[in-house]
């Protein structure tokens, strides 16, 4: 070879050079990204909060390696060293995150190497980020699953409370919005719950497809390395590992599984917010919220404004956005792993900040606040259990039980209904509840009905009567509420 040749030959990078290589790929390019494209591209500020999953994922990786013989004890000791130090800068705020290292796992791996060396760099051996990525999320989202299992069962005491207060008042029940049969507003509160433990129901079966370890899948195909797989999935706690490298690694199906789950349990959230809203209306006055949860007005002093509800139901379709954003970004991906999935993290992200501040904000605004000092709940909702009763009175509530009472004297539904229907339009016409007809224009109607009729007229002879498993029966509600009670411990 002449001395030109020798001297227009690539030379190989130094130790140092490798060390302050930017990206972990950039040895094949001729020429930097484009600081554009590294802002484009970079994952870095958001995915940061992936920190403590990745350097989980990382101390279990190492421990196999370790017992496998992939690397010596004392690397392994190094990088564990290395690890509780940087723990200790990112706890201290001391850690600089650096956009030209693109992500959470290239900025971790980057100071663990300038802290211990090439044991640093022996820690990716046997891994990609493809599945170190789709573990970090993994281990990140079953955490988060078990804060929101906390805040759901929160949720359902605060409602279970609450229903517990007002076993006995008598809220309208509605039907299309029309007042339709009188029920206890305990009951009312216990739907809600019904709600929410099914919410909390669907967390629970989610985090099982969750908590399962796509580590040691690779890029996308395996490793040539003897890993044990299964080793680091009881280091980190998880069911089991995923079969298949392909899936393993470009599998989001977790994520959008618990999406929609999120979107759910907000739609319910949503619900409850457009009754507490229309509850809290003048034109209702069923209810009071504390004064902390709502707002005033900038114009109008005697405004008190439910807002804490209304964005709550504004953040439903946040949330639900986010559930079409995840399903569109997955539908049209070829196998394996692609930088579009990238995207997957702010929508997760912000999906999972949504539900956890929205539930822990409404079992504070529907149950109350913990006194120290008492060891009582204050604040919450406050009933107007008058003005619900006064409401119930208003639409012929009790129609229904008229039927029924003719049904029991043996007229066929069908035609007590019809007789019913003309009672009530004699009523209207005199401006009158039904119970407020005189038993003689009753009789007018039908030739069986007695003075006992005035008991299946009235709201509470209703109530009472509806007394079949999940019923609105006082005695039923009681029944539900020992058995929530005794479920939510």
């Amino acid at each position: 070879m002449s001395n030109s040749q020798a001297n227009s030959a690539p030379s190989a990078p130094s130790h140092n050079q490798l060390d302050t290589k930017a990206q972990a790929w950039s040895a094949l390019f001729s020429e930097p990204m484009s600081d554009l494209v590294k802002r484009y591209t970079s994952s870095v500020f958001f995915d940061k909060r992936l920190w403590q999953a990745d350097i989980a994922g990382s101390l279990a990786h190492a421990e196999m390696l370790a017992a496998q013989g992939i690397i010596s004890a004392s690397d392994h000791a190094d990088i564990q060293r290395g690890m509780a130090q940087i723990t200790s800068e990112i706890e201290s705020g001391g850690f600089e995150w650096k956009l030209d290292l693109e992500d959470v796992h290239l900025n971790i791996e980057a100071r663990l190497t300038q802290l211990v060396g090439d044991a640093g760099k022996r820690l990716h051996t046997g891994r990609s980020r493809n599945d170190q990525v789709a573990t970090d999320v993994r281990l990140w989202l079953r955490s988060e699953i078990d804060l929101i299992a906390d805040l759901l069962k929160e949720l359902q005491v605060s409602l279970v409370d609450v229903a517990e207060q007002n076993v006995e008042v008598i809220l309208p029940g509605f039907t299309h919005l029309q007042v339709a049969q009188p029920v206890s507003f305990g009951h009312h509160m216990l739907a809600y719950v019904e709600m929410f433990a099914r919410d909390a129901e669907r967390m629970a079966d989610v985090r099982r497809r969750v908590n399962v370890l796509p580590l040691g899948s690779a890029a996308l195909a395996g490793t040539t390395y003897p890993l044990d797989r299964e080793r680091v999935a009881r280091s980190l706690g998880m069911d089991g590992v995923c079969q298949n490298s392909l899936d393993a690694v470009s599998d989001r199906d977790f994520a959008i599984e618990f999406t929609a789950a999120a979107s759910l349990c907000m739609v319910h959230v949503s619900r409850l917010s457009e009754e507490l809203i229309i509850w809290m209306s003048q034109n209702f006055g069923f209810i009071r919220i504390a004064d902390r949860f709502t707002t005033g007005s900038s114009i109008m002093p005697q405004k008190k404004n439910p807002d804490v509800p209304e964005l709550a139901r504004g953040k439903t379709g946040r949330v639900v956005g986010h559930l079409m954003g995840l399903i569109t970004l997955m539908k049209g991906q070829p196998l394996a792993y692609n930088k579009d999935n990238q995207e997957d993290k702010e929508p997760l992200f912000d999906t999972v900040d949504t539900l956890k501040d929205t539930l822990r904000i409404f079992a504070e605004m529907v149950g109350g606040q913990l006194n120290p000092a008492t060891g009582q709940k204050e604040g919450g909702i406050t009933v107007n259990a008058p003005a619900m009763e006064q409401a119930a009175l208003k639409g012929y509530a009790t129609a229904t039980d008229l039927a029924d009472y003719l049904v029991k004297k043996g007229l066929p539904f069908r035609d007590a209904h019809e007789t019913v229907a003309h009672a009530v339009k004699a009523a209207v016409s005199h401006q009158v509840d039904l119970s407020e007809l005189p038993l003689a224009v009753l009789q007018g109607f039908h030739p069986q009905i007695e003075k006992d009729v005035f008991d299946a007229l009235s709201l509470r002879g209703s109530l009472n009567a509806r007394n079949t498993l999940g019923g609105t029966a006082p005695a039923q509600v009681r029944a539900q509420l020992a058995r929530h009670r005794a479920r939510l411990g």
